[in-house]
């Protein structure tokens, strides 16, 4: 079965940002998580053993959140590799980062980077310099 799990407007205060003033006062983000995966095997057993945890998904997403990064792009790509190597049932991912408050003198609901991954025999490189969770 073709399913999603979505974890929508997951709201943060965290410390990205290129600017110095960024990582110190920091600023409010939201995270919106989609999850491929297969859910039959927990429609069938009613047992959330069978599916994606989307409170142990929270609990990734806070992970990284609570890292400081210069950039948006780091950040979600941090999220994805994060949930593909904590997840092996999950197939792809859509990670979506909005920085509510962006820096750059302009009135708008925010910045935001959105990036989609698929599991795939090749891993992708691995951010930080371990091994990937994409594989």
């Amino acid at each position: 079965m073709n399913s999603e799990i979505t974890l929508h407007r997951l709201r943060f205060h965290a410390y990205h940002g290129v600017l110095p003033q960024e990582r110190i006062v920091g600023n409010d983000y939201e995270v919106t998580i989609v999850m491929h995966c297969d859910v039959t095997a927990a429609a069938l057993s009613d047992d959330v053993a069978d599916t994606i945890n989307y409170a142990e998904a929270y609990q990734v997403v806070s992970e990284v959140m609570n890292t400081p990064c210069n950039l948006l792009e780091r950040v979600a790509w941090l999220i994805a590799d994060a949930l593909l190597g904590r997840f092996p049932s999950l197939q792809a991912a859509s990670v979506s980062v909005t920085k509510l408050n962006p820096p750059m003198g302009a009135h708008c609901d925010g910045a935001e980077v959105r990036i989609k991954v698929k599991r795939s025999p090749t891993p992708f490189p691995s951010p930080v310099g371990k091994e990937s969770g994409n594989g």
